[in-house]
């Protein structure tokens, strides 16, 4: 059986879970992680010189 600290910590950590989801879930919606994507290539171009 679980304390009420554990209780607790458990449903901070779901809560934690539930908004992190929801952060990926907006973010996909609004196209952001192609925004991420082509930084990352342009980037990654510099690095090598080509950029």
């Amino acid at each position: 059986m679980r304390t009420g600290k554990e209780r607790q910590t458990g449903w901070i950590r779901t809560g934690l879970l539930g908004v992190a989801a929801l952060c990926i879930v907006i973010g996909a919606v609004r196209g952001e992680a192609q925004e991420v994507l082509v930084k990352a290539v342009n980037i990654c171009l510099e690095c090598i010189g080509i950029g």
